[in-house]
C-alpha cells in the first residue's frame, strides 16, 4: 500500500518577511551604490538623449577602485562615451548640478574645433550624432574653439576665462591630468566644457546605460521648480502616461 505523499511545509510568516526584506535590501543596495536613475532636463545631448528621457546610470565601473571590493570591473573613462558628473562649479545659490555630456578628451589629449568639427590629437573626428553649425548659426568662439579669447563671451565663467589660456598649446587645448573635456551632442546648443572647463576625475558619477522611460516634456519644465508646478506636471504624467510616453525609446541603449 502506497504511503500518502507528504505535503511540503509551508513558508512561515517570519521566513516570508525575511525573504521580502532581503529583496528590498538588495534593491536598495543596487540603486544606492551600483545604479542610479537620472532624468534628462535639457536638449544639450539631443538627439542621443531627449528632454524627458529617464536613464539608468552605472555608478560603479567609473568609481575609484578599492582593494576591498574586487567584483566590480573598474575602468577609466573612454573617449567618445557619455558620462554623468557633477558640474565643476556650484550654482550661484550653492547647489550642485548633475550633467550628462560626451567625453571628447582624456588626460593628455590635444583638442581643437574648426567649423564645429572636433580634431583630436590632430585627427578630424567622425561624429554623426553631433549637430554641426550652419552659416546662420556659426559662432567663432564655440565652433572654432579655442581660437579667440573667451572675454565677454556669453555663458563663459569667470574662472574659465582666466584658466583657459594656461591649457592652450599652439592651436590645441591640452587636457590636464585627472581631468576630462566634455561636450554635448547638440553642439550648437550646449553649455559644456567650452564654457566652464574640465571635469575633474573626482566629479564623475557614472555612465548612462539605457533609457528605461521617456516622456514628452517641454523645454521650460526645468525652470518650473515650485511645488505647485511639479505637482501639476506629475498629474500630467499620470493622466497622459500612455499617450505621451515615447515607447520606442524604452530600453534603448545609450551610445
Amino acid at each position: 500500500m502506497k504511503k500518502p505523499a507528504q505535503s511540503q511545509p509551508s513558508e512561515s510568516h517570519l521566513q516570508s518577511f525575511a525573504s521580502n526584506l532581503c529583496t528590498i535590501v538588495t534593491v536598495l543596495f543596487l540603486f544606492t551604490f551600483i545604479f542610479q536613475n537620472f532624468a534628462i532636463p535639457s536638449a544639450s545631448m539631443a538627439s542621443t538623449l531627449l528632454i524627458g528621457d529617464h536613464v539608468v546610470v552605472d555608478r560603479a565601473s567609473l568609481a575609484p577602485s578599492t582593494s576591498w571590493v574586487r567584483l566590480v570591473p573598474y575602468r577609466d573613462v573612454r573617449r567618445g562615451e557619455p558620462i554623468v558628473f557633477y558640474k565643476p562649479l556650484l550654482e550661484p545659490d550653492g547647489t550642485e548640478v548633475i550633467l550628462v555630456k560626451r567625453c571628447i578628451g582624456i588626460p593628455g589629449d590635444r583638442i581643437h574645433l574648426r567649423n564645429g568639427i572636433v580634431y583630436l590629437n590632430g585627427v578630424a573626428q567622425n561624429e554623426p550624432q553631433a549637430a554641426k553649425p550652419t552659416t546662420l548659426s556659426y559662432s567663432p568662439y564655440r565652433d572654432d574653439f579655442p581660437s579667440i579669447s573667451p572675454d565677454n563671451i556669453p555663458g563663459v565663467t569667470a574662472v574659465w576665462t582666466l584658466d583657459l589660456p594656461t591649457h592652450i598649446s599652439g592651436a590645441d587645448l591640452v587636457v590636464p591630468a585627472d581631468s576630462y573635456f566634455v561636450m554635448g551632442d547638440n553642439r550648437t546648443n550646449s553649455l559644456d566644457g567650452r564654457y566652464w572647463g574640465f571635469v575633474p576625475r573626482k566629479n564623475l558619477i557614472g555612465r548612462p546605460l539605457f533609457i528605461y522611460w521617456s516622456f514628452k516634456t517641454p523645454e521650460d519644465q526645468i525652470d518650473k521648480t515650485s511645488l505647485a508646478d511639479e505637482a501639476a506636471f506629475f498629474a500630467h504624467e499620470l493622466t497622459h502616461f500612455l499617450t505621451e510616453t515615447r515607447w520606442r525609446r524604452t530600453f534603448q541603449p545609450i551610445r
